[in-house]
């Protein structure tokens, strides 16, 4: 708190009491008994560990103790979602503290009271106002917000507040406002590539919750599969599924889950491309003959140029729009292969006798199309980059996928949209990465201020191909909170040591909610190795990441469909290896401190000794395996490397340089290791290579 702002507000409140002169001695004798200090969310992330930052943190001394005498009152409006959100909030701090908590109305004894000043929309909306005020003192803690939504947030953050202490369980004395700083905050799941059951989708709509997303995005057709029920078009699901796809039914309840959670549920169906799941139940829809199949590598498009085309579609999205009572509805747009429009001699007619140039003109035709059917049945179109074209309304939504300069030519359009492009899940990328995306960020910063508002949010994106119901919470958590934290917390919010560390807080805690994105790795060790004991896997599992970006796609000559099957180490292992980046870290100290520390000398040589050991206990169990015989070069690499770099203290150590032979040969050794084996990478590699560069040097003086 500025010092100004402070004596502004005290010589305000002089003129209120009546002691002028008392209260003058107890503030210049202990001035922490009268305000809070008032933190930026920058400074907050370091003390509170909050995932996302909130906008506005001022602690106090003292703390709230939570003990089984805790209660919660509620007064304002409530439409049943406090009332559900409280009993989740309940049945999530008992799992927390292992305290059996009743709720119960108080009657002034409360230690919670919650209060919203009015009901939530029926339909959940993009404009709705989702902040909330919570205030804890020693004594009790009351929570405030203009709807349910905010209430639901503010019950998240006291969640991440609580902490074992030496006087119990307790969370801190503080005063936290707190509002998204962008109102779409998403997470797209592909269901397609690999079918993703309900109650997969509804422990991640947990871990949204906890993180203030508030859009699922659900990929529902694409070429390998089209996953909802359609009552007007069966074969829709029928021939398109391999019998693997959501009823309405069980759609409906879903919907109902995610909205108690402050959830949309946005529905994305992919055309006129990626739609070869469509085309296998209605061929007549297509650009080129049939028959289709879920598993051949056709591209095949829909036929823009036919009435019959329209008509399907309008039959289907105004059954879909009674379905998805969200506002927005997603049709894809991307990636349009035009090989069938160029073959089709009706269609270049087409294109030739209304006046088009080419396939993109001829899309822009189907889009315009589109949106006046999508907009018939009172949706508001999003699509992919591809989709954007003047001669669209300037009431759809554009997603860029293809960077931060597409989504900038779409603001200055005047188009909303929305950023994906860095978002990607599935391209491995460690947290920081995704962290250092922002929406308004390179061409986006330079925007006007009325362009910026354009700018609605972001979403992370799970694409399918590479996943299946076990590993995708651990393709999905605990990274996407970075990005949750990128989309509502303050731009000045970046510490990336403060995210990494506040990060692995909100993992264990996810794991709680039930997701599985730590468990799940666990049991897929066992069920390689065939043995209770994984250890030694383990060692080696905890150091290594899948390859990056499309790197493994590429290599699957197949489609990448349920029929693939993905239970090797590669799909075990963390897209981002905690202890390989604690080791670098470990290293960088070391290095930095004209290696002297000698804390982080004795951490360093302790993993070294652990893993250049390691190979001895696994290489026996891995031959007896099938699924880890591919690995045994890896784990002989990481024996190797660690041996180098205990080579390599001994030499700084001893102020002694190196042989140039030994260290030749140590980098011949460095080099194989960073190539990928197995499909994935040993990370301790670089920061051991580091060492073994340092030992060229005598360190004499």
């Amino acid at each position: 708190m500025a010092l100004a702002s402070v004596l502004h507000y005290w010589r305000v409140n002089f003129l209120l009491k009546t002691h002028r002169g008392l209260l003058l001695f107890l503030f210049i004798l202990s001035p922490a008994i009268f305000f809070f200090p008032t933190l930026s969310a920058a400074q907050a992330a370091p003390q509170l560990k909050l995932i996302p930052v909130p906008s506005s943190v001022q602690l106090g001394t003292g703390q709230l103790i939570i003990d089984s005498s805790f209660s919660i009152a509620v007064t304002g409006d409530d439409d049943g979602t406090v009332k559900d959100g409280i009993d989740r909030f309940v049945a999530q701090l008992s799992r927390q503290t292992g305290i059996p908590f009743k709720r119960g109305a108080g009657n002034g004894t409360s230690k919670l009271t919650i209060h919203a000043q009015h009901k939530r929309e029926s339909t959940q909306k993009l404009s709705e106002d989702e902040s909330y005020e919570l205030t804890v003192s020693q004594t009790g803690a009351e929570l405030r917000a203009p709807n349910s939504l905010g209430i639901l947030h503010g019950l998240q953050t006291f969640l991440q507040l609580e902490q074992p202490t030496t006087a119990g369980f307790a969370v801190p004395v503080v005063t936290i406002k707190d509002a998204p700083r962008f109102a779409w905050r998403g997470l797209m799941i592909d269901v397609c590539r690999h079918f993703i059951p309900l109650d997969v989708l509804k422990r991640n709509v947990d871990g949204m919750a906890a993180v203030k997303l508030n859009v699922l995005h659900l990929h529902l057709s694409d070429h390998e599969g089209f996953r909802i029920e359609s009552k007007k078009f069966p074969k829709l699901q029928e021939d398109g599924s391999n019998g693997s796809y959501y009823t309405q039914a069980e759609m409906r309840e879903f919907i109902a889950y995610a909205r108690d959670r402050g959830v949309r549920v946005l529905p994305e169906f992919d055309v006129p491309g990626h739609s070869r799941s469509w085309l296998v139940g209605y061929p007549e829809l297509a650009s080129g003959p049939g028959p289709y199949s879920l598993v051949s590598n056709v591209d095949p498009v829909m036929d823009p140029t036919q009435e019959a085309t329209y008509k399907f579609l309008d039959k289907f999205i105004g059954e879909m729009a009674g379905l998805f009572p969200d506002a927005y509805f997603h049709i894809g747009g991307d990636e349009v292969d035009g090989k069938q429009w160029d073959a089709n001699p009706k269609i270049q007619d087409f294109i030739r006798t209304h006046g088009m140039k080419n396939n993109q003109d001829l899309q822009a035709y189907f889009n315009q199309r589109l949106q006046k059917i999508v907009s018939k049945h009172h949706k508001i179109m999003i699509g992919w980059d591809e989709v954007l074209h003047p001669d669209l309304p300037k009431s759809i939504v554009v997603q860029s996928w293809r960077g931060p300069q597409s989504l900038a030519v779409a603001a200055k359009q005047g188009y909303s949209n929305l950023l994906s492009s860095g978002y990607y899940l599935d391209l491995i990328w460690p947290a920081s990465r995704h962290y250092a995306v922002d929406p308004i960020s390179g061409d986006a910063a330079a925007l006007s201020p009325e362009e910026k508002s354009k700018i609605l949010g972001g979403e992370a994106c799970m694409w399918a191909e590479l996943v299946t119901r076990e590993s995708i919470d651990s393709r999905i958590w605990p990274r996407t909170g970075a990005i949750a934290e990128r989309l509502w917390s303050p731009a000045e919010v970046q510490d990336v040591g403060s995210m990494y560390r506040r990060l692995g807080e909100l993992s264990w805690r996810l794991e709680l909610l039930g997701l599985t994105h730590k468990s799940a790795p666990r049991e897929m060790l066992h069920r390689m190795l065939g043995s209770d004991d994984v250890s030694a896997l383990r060692v080696l599992a905890d150091v290594v990441e899948p390859v990056k970006d499309y790197t493994r796609a590429e290599s699957i000559k197949r489609p990448a469909d349920s029929s693939v099957p993905l239970n090797r180490l590669v799909d075990a292992v963390s897209p981002e290896s905690d202890v390989a980046r604690n080791f670098r870290d470990l290293v960088q100290t070391f290095i930095k401190s004209g290696y002297k520390d000698q804390e982080s000398e004795r951490q360093i040589r302790s993993w070294l000794t652990k893993w250049s050991e390691n190979d001895a206990k696994l290489d026996p169990e891995l031959e007896q395996s099938f699924l880890l015989q591919e690995t045994e070069p890896l784990s002989a690499d990481l024996s190797a490397v660690s041996a180098a770099g205990l080579a390599a203290l001994d030499y700084l150590d001893k102020s002694e340089a190196s042989p140039d032979a030994w260290r030749v040969q140590q980098m011949s050794l460095m080099t194989s290791a960073k190539t990928a084996k197995a499909e994935v990478l040993l990370m301790i590699v670089d920061p051991v290579q580091q060492l073994v560069d340092a030992s060229a040097h005598s360190q004499m003086p």
